[in-house]
């Protein structure tokens, strides 16, 4: 999207959550980020007409997944990564509502052996729009909660959510 002085910058919306206070961004018309609304890098720009659209989608659905009333998302998605991690992420989008894999599986999905778990965990970890993109549904080899960039706690929140809403 484009405006007279060029392309916008992200712009962003800060929507309240069960989880705590969540910042979603967005530019050019796709949502790129969801960040805790207590980490640093949230944009100041202004959400131009496209950008306001995804934000009120996107807030929209969250607070249908929160309710349990949504199992999935329909969102246009730009996340920023390597060719490595969007192939990880796009994996991971496929993983159904209330359902868990290990690091190990997820790495066989995309065609690696286990032993490339750890790569698949630290794209995992740089996932850059959690609970969309359910990277809260990987858990270790034995089944237990991991490190989660938001907190195990989260975690626990968001995987107990999806099992009592299924």
């Amino acid at each position: 999207m484009e405006n007279e002085t060029g392309p916008t910058g992200p712009a962003h919306a800060v929507l309240d959550s069960p989880v705590g206070p969540l910042t979603l961004v967005a530019q050019d018309g796709a949502l790129t980020r969801l960040l805790m609304a207590d980490r640093s890098g949230a944009p100041e720009a202004p959400a131009g007409p496209a950008d306001a659209e995804v934000l009120a989608e996107a807030a929209r659905q969250l607070r249908e997944y929160f309710d349990g009333r949504r199992t999935d998302f329909d969102l246009p998605l730009r996340p920023a990564g390597t060719a490595f991690q969007r192939q990880v992420w796009a994996e991971l989008a496929a993983v159904p509502y209330g359902e868990t894999v290990t690091y190990g599986e997820l790495a066989e999905r995309i065609g690696r052996g286990p032993a490339s778990a750890r790569a698949v965990g630290s794209a995992n970890g740089a996932n850059p729009i959690a609970v969309v993109i359910p990277c809260h549904r990987v858990v270790g080899a034995d089944g237990g909660l991991t490190g989660y960039e938001w907190g195990v706690d989260r975690k626990r929140f968001l995987l107990d959510l999806e099992q009592d809403g299924d």
